[in-house]
Formats: C-alpha cells, sequence, structure tokens
C-alpha cells in the first residue's frame, strides 16, 4: 500500500510520500511515489501515486512522452485544473487497457499540486475515474492511500495560516503514526516544498536511519501517553461494576 499527504497553505505546499510498495516479513520493496516536473520555465508540477505500481509507473512514462509532442501535454494547458483533467484521462486510459486481465487492481490514483505562472497555487486528488477535487479552505489537505491512521492529527492542526516547517513536523508525524500502525507504509520518506510563486521545488528524502525521524517519533507517542494521563477522570456512572 502506501500513504501520501499534500498541503495547500497561505506561505506554499507541502507533500509527502513514504516509499514502501510491498511489505512483509520476508517481501519489502521500495518504489519512488512522488515526482517534481517542470515542463517550462512557467510552471512546475508535484505528482504523487497511490495504487498499481505499473499503471502509474506507465502513466508517469505517458507524461514524459507527451511532453516531446506537439500535442496535448502538462507544457500546453492553461490551468491546473486542465492539467488534473489530462491526467486523469491517462489515468483511465491506462486502467483499462489492463483492466480484462487484472480488473480494479489495475487502477491508481494521484495527488497533483504545482503551479502555472499567474494562478494561485493548487492541489488535486485525481480519481481513478478521471475526476478530480480540490482541497477545501477550512482543512487544506489531501490524502490516498492510508489515509485513516493519520488523519485526525491533520484535521486538528492543519489550517492555511499554518508555517511550512510547523506544517512539515505535524506532516511527518501523521506519517510515523501511519507507519506505526501499517506495516505496508514506511520509510525511506520523500518530502516536496515548494514557496508560492518560486516555481521552484525543494526536494528532501528521510531515510529509516534519520536520527531526526526517530527524535520526532519517540517524542510524538510519548506527548500521546502524557495526554491520556491529563483526561479528565470518568464519572461515576460510566465506571465499570
Amino acid at each position: 500500500m502506501t500513504y501520501c499527504l499534500a498541503l495547500r497553505l497561505n506561505e506554499g505546499l507541502l507533500f509527502l510520500s513514504d516509499t514502501r510498495t510491498n511489505a512483509g516479513v520476508d517481501n519489502i520493496s521500495t518504489f519512488r511515489k512522488l515526482h517534481v516536473l517542470q515542463p517550462g520555465d512557467d510552471r512546475v508540477f508535484v505528482l504523487q501515486s497511490a495504487g498499481n505500481l505499473a499503471t502509474t509507473q506507465e502513466v508517469l512514462d505517458l507524461l514524459r512522452r507527451d511532453l516531446a509532442t506537439e500535442g496535448e501535454s502538462l507544457a500546453s494547458v492553461n490551468h491546473l485544473f486542465e492539467a488534473a483533467l489530462y491526467l486523469g484521462r491517462l489515468n483511465r486510459q491506462v486502467a483499462a487497457s489492463h483492466q480484462a486481465s487484472l480488473g480494479a487492481d489495475a487502477t491508481a490514483t494521484f495527488l497533483l499540486g504545482g503551479q502555472i505562472a499567474g494562478e494561485r497555487p493548487d492541489i488535486f486528488l485525481v480519481y481513478p475515474e478521471g475526476n478530480y477535487i480540490h482541497a477545501s479552505d477550512d482543512l487544506p489537505f489531501l490524502q490516498i492511500g492510508e489515509s485513516k491512521y493519520g488523519k485526525v492529527l491533520l484535521e486538528v492542526a492543519v489550517r492555511q495560516h499554518v508555517d511550512l516547517r510547523t506544517a512539515t513536523k505535524v506532516a511527518l508525524s501523521s506519517m510515523v503514526s501511519t507507519a506505526r500502525a501499517n506495516i505496508s507504509v514506511g520509510p525511506p520518506y520523500d518530502a516536496a516544498i515548494y514557496r508560492n510563486g518560486t516555481l521552484d521545488v525543494e526536494e528532501i528524502r528521510i531515510e529509516a536511519n534519520s536520527p531526526y525521524l526517530s527524535e520526532l517519533g519517540e517524542a510524538w507517542f510519548r506527548h500521546l501517553l502524557d495526554g491520556i494521563h491529563d483526561l479528565p477522570p470518568l464519572p461515576s456512572e460510566l465506571l465499570p461494576e
């Protein structure tokens, strides 16, 4: 499985993905699921994927192929939502070509974010059916993959005014919580940070042996346990007999 999340903040965009594709006692594989594409000086895109690995890789190959042609591509679209629709069509096309043998297992889901000069930076969740949704202004984040384990923290702590440095700590805590709850999610983790208007993306890889990752995980779970001790005592009517 996988876990990817994207945040849209007043300061910029933040993307975080794990790299685990198979997990078991004797079968752990890793592949990059976060990709940065800059097909022109006036635009930059970050793509994250979850689902069938072969489908996602074929979609990426088609995106890169189309950039070398005169037809529709990430270089030719005029708006970010057009990029999301274009990605959706490619995704649906690839999944349909393998549906006879794989059925629903051929599908993939994407997060697409970035900026085209003159437009507001944004993030989209592109479904296997080809349609998309934006992140809301109230809860400015999107997730794909094993989203349930880390969602509560994002809902509580992520708002548009949160700065990128704080948001990165929140996102990593969400990822660490997910990895602890589900073996199918794990490091290395790939992060991408985009500051509004720069048309430049900073990429970071956080390895499993990162001292900061260990320190963050220990602090996060320690505070969770401290929080349990700080909860109000149960009223008498709720106490077991």
